[in-house]
């Protein structure tokens, strides 16, 4: 793959992952250049990651990565300002650990060790 230089020591899932996330950005504007392309488009893009496809927020930012990389070292041109757009809902995390509180609660309802 010539689209990036193994000397930026990227591993080859990333090239592949990056690979497709560039070729997913100039299918979704109808094969237009990216050159001709800007930050409008770019959050057109993701817009419709997060908000159609339903993504993941870690996916939405590695497709924004690629497109990044893509302008950087790729086309050597400034990607212009992309401004706000929706971002993908981070899924809400439980505790992995009960709180001090939660512990003495537990116990008050069983203090001795059940058999």
């Amino acid at each position: 793959m010539k689209l990036m230089e193994r000397v930026k020591r990227y591993s080859l899932r990333t090239e592949k992952t990056y690979y497709y996330w560039i070729r997913f950005f100039i299918r979704f504007h109808r094969m237009q250049h990216p050159a001709n392309m800007a930050g409008n488009e770019v959050r057109q893009f993701l817009e419709y990651l997060a908000l159609e496809r339903h993504v993941a927020a870690a996916t939405q930012n590695q497709a924004l990565n690629a497109i990044v990389f893509l302008y950087r070292h790729v086309l050597d041109q400034p990607l212009g300002e992309v401004g706000n757009f929706s971002r993908a809902k981070r899924p809400k995390r439980l505790p992995l650990v009960l709180s001090h509180q939660e512990v003495k609660m537990c116990l008050s309802i069983c203090p001795a060790p059940c058999s």
